[in-house]
């Protein structure tokens, strides 16, 4: 098993093998390591017992070669690709000492570097297990009911899309879907890191590897497998795992350049220590020479980046934060610019119709008719709204004869009662500017409020005002990234300028950008990336796709978000918590400080041993094993102090969870108990 080399840095295994790291393989391993310390042992004990040193040292050799094997495959595979680093040097002064006859110290110098190697493969194996034990979330077989009502267990890979299937109390649920029938407790704290269950009901969206707590549920199949949103994170993981940054390269490419540096030094070592001297001293300065190349060997430097990654990661991940590529997290610790989508990330998204504005001559109803007539095929948030008020006011759409919903402008239906236009006021009076004025009279109406502007044939009929509430923590995380040094926080939206305006100004923005379509928000990101900042964008929806894909760091908003947004970027959010922004920029900042420190401490121990192995001052062939595990140590503590960062900002939220729950459960009482007396006052 080869060093945490340089060709292995970026992951902790290797994807190009089947099952690159396994308990099996890592008990083989063990193993090996075991037998070769036995015949070493063995050689040990026959020397103290004074056995002829020729027998004695048999079983040295023996050992050395069997432990020397595979640290030799690892300096093979480092020389093929160009690269020599820990492994080639660690198997240098093993067959340095060995050609000097000193089996014992080369078997034992290779036993320590060997039992080194195990441990990073068993952190490596761990780190993949938790891969498996995520896959594991999910169940291999669904109950799926049948049309004739009955209940039968299939492999996932039977299923397809809108099926329904049955999932009992106490039981993970197979599929991503939606809530057919029943009522339940759900725990998603394995894809969203909340402590705090959700109540699911009929149409509540559900998903795969979260645990059905209290009720039977029967679920309409939306996702399959690796479709799924848990399938989907584990992709993340792989992909975050497996990618390289620039600044991993360069310490590769530092260790390489190391490597011929330590090989100089330990040449000049044995050079002026052997020049005119006799054959005793020319022995000992061959172990010092064998000591500097151990001791210097980068081991530590070579997992410096990995180790802090990984820890990082972990610490995002409790958060429900997925972190696709290392080079996402190193580009969000020098973030100045943050641009915010307004529905649905800085707001709730869940819209609610205030107001009905309809046009000379048109009453509201004709006006909300209309509106689910256009919206009754979309998927967007104020469509949703509008046909939850159609329903509750008994409205029923139209059947729809065609459908085209237009990027950017709104929606275009065929019904019965004619072809009917929903969307942006701008985009109707493209279609008819003789409506300019009616439209500037609703407008006035429906001042602050979200509008969907509904025209048939070619009467304007009116709009729909709608509004979405602000997101209880929105203003505090926009103060916590004016903290963190942000230059310049803006909201990009498609919605009314006075919608924008209001909602900047509750969380205190510097730039308002508002009636943007997509491409229009898009150049203006990269007019703001060509003035030199460095910039993350929020957002949830479909047309906000370019720009988080454009931008240096691309966060997608909570599970709800669409699947166009997390693809486009760079981090997904399993949970709505807009203060997870701000700890995902302190965050990178702390990893790039540890990666830093690692560095550091890395090269401050080859310097210090360097010159300890050098001049035989407290340091022999002996201690030098201990000395290169020390590195390993150390930069791996140091970077495990990443994974408890961030404890506090999870703790806070769930107590505020709690307290909102208790505070709902207080007003429920409340008013039950007011009830109670009303009636029995009325009694």
């Amino acid at each position: 098993m080869s060093h945490m080399d340089a060709a292995a840095t970026a992951s902790l295994h290797d994807h190009t093998q089947d099952e690159p790291l396994s308990a099996v393989g890592l008990e083989r391993r063990l193993l090996v390591a075991l037998a070769g310390g036995v015949l070493l042992g063995a050689s040990w004990i026959g020397s103290l017992l004074g056995v002829d040193e020729g027998v004695s040292q048999f079983p040295a050799f023996l050992g050395a070669i069997i432990l020397v094997i595979p640290l030799l495959m690892g300096a093979w595979r480092e020389l093929a690709v160009g690269r020599p680093s820990g492994d080639a040097l660690a198997t240098l002064a093993i067959l340095a000492a060995m050609s000097s006859e000193n089996y014992l110290a080369a078997g034992f110098l290779a036993l320590f570097l060997w039992m080194a190697n195990l441990i990073l493969s068993r952190t490596a194996w761990g780190a993949q297990r938790a891969i498996r034990d995520l896959v594991r979330l999910t169940p291999d077989l669904a109950r799926k009911i049948t049309a004739e009502g009955k209940e039968v267990q299939v492999p996932l890979a039977d299923l397809t899309l809108g099926e329904v299937v049955r999932v009992l109390p106490g039981e993970n649920l197979p599929v991503d879907g939606t809530v057919h029938s029943g009522q339940s407790s759900i725990n998603q704290a394995s894809l969203t890191g909340e402590a705090v269950p959700i109540e699911a009901q009929t149409g509540t969206d559900v998903y795969a590897g979260t645990t059905n707590l209290t009720g039977r549920l029967d679920v309409t199949v939306t996702a399959v497998a690796g479709e799924t949103t848990i399938g989907k994170v584990e992709q993340l993981i792989r992909e975050a795992e497996s990618s390289r940054t620039y600044r991993q390269e360069v310490i590769e490419q530092l260790a390489g350049y190391y490597f011929w540096v330590v090989i100089m030094v330990a040449s000049l070592v044995w050079f002026f220590t052997t020049r005119n001297a006799d054959e005793a001293i020319r022995a000992e300065a061959s172990l010092r020479a064998i000591t500097v190349l151990v001791v210097t060997c980068p081991g530590g430097l070579l997992i410096s980046h990995p180790t802090a990654m990984v820890a990082a990661f972990a610490a995002a991940a409790r958060l429900g934060i997925m972190i696709k590529q290392t080079r996402t997290l190193e580009a969000a610790a020098d973030i100045d610019t943050v641009v915010m989508d307004k529905t649905g990330t800085l707001t709730t998204g869940v819209f609610e119709v205030s107001r009905l504005a309809p046009g000379d001559n048109v009453d509201g109803a004709a006006l909300l008719q209309a509106a689910a007539d256009a919206e009754q095929s979309s998927n967007h948030p104020l469509a949703r709204s509008i046909l939850d008020t159609a329903e509750k006011a008994k409205i029923e759409p139209a059947p729809v004869e065609g459908y085209e919903e237009i990027h950017g402008r709104g929606v275009k239906a065929e019904t019965t009662h004619g072809t009917t236009y929903a969307g942006r006021a701008a985009w109707l009076l493209e279609l008819e500017p003789s409506i300019a004025d009616a439209v500037a009279a609703v407008e006035e109406r429906i001042a602050g409020m979200s509008g969907v502007h509904v025209m048939r044939n070619d009467v304007y009929l009116g709009a729909v005002g709608l509004e979405d509430k602000l997101r209880h923590n929105a203003a505090e995380a926009v103060g916590e990234l004016r903290r963190l040094g942000c230059r310049r926080l803006a909201i990009f939206t498609g919605d009314r300028i006075a919608v924008a305006r209001r909602v900047g100004q509750a969380v205190g923005v510097d730039m308002i950008e508002a009636e943007c379509l997509p491409e229009e928000k898009h150049e203006e990101l990269k007019h703001l990336m060509r003035q030199g900042h460095r910039t993350l964008v929020v957002g949830d929806g479909i047309n906000d796709g370019p720009i988080l894909a454009t931008a240096d760091v691309g966060v997608a908003m909570g599970l709800s978000g669409s699947d166009i947004a997390t693809n486009s970027a760079g981090v997904a959010l399993m949970n709505d918590d807009l203060r997870n922004i701000p700890f995902l920029l302190a965050l990178a900042r702390r990893a790039r400080r540890v990666i830093s420190q690692n560095i550091a401490m890395s090269l401050l121990l080859a310097v210090i041993g360097l010159a300890l192995a050098a001049t035989g001052t407290l340091l022999n062939l002996w201690l030098a094993p201990f000395y290169y595990a020390l590195g390993y140590i150390v930069v791996i503590a140091n970077s495990l102090r990443l994974v408890r960062f961030g404890e506090d900002h999870a703790e806070a939220e769930q107590s505020r969870v709690q307290d909102e729950m208790a505070r709902a459960q207080r007003e429920r009482s409340g008013e039950a108990r007011r009830r109670r007396i009303e009636g029995q006052t009325a009694g």
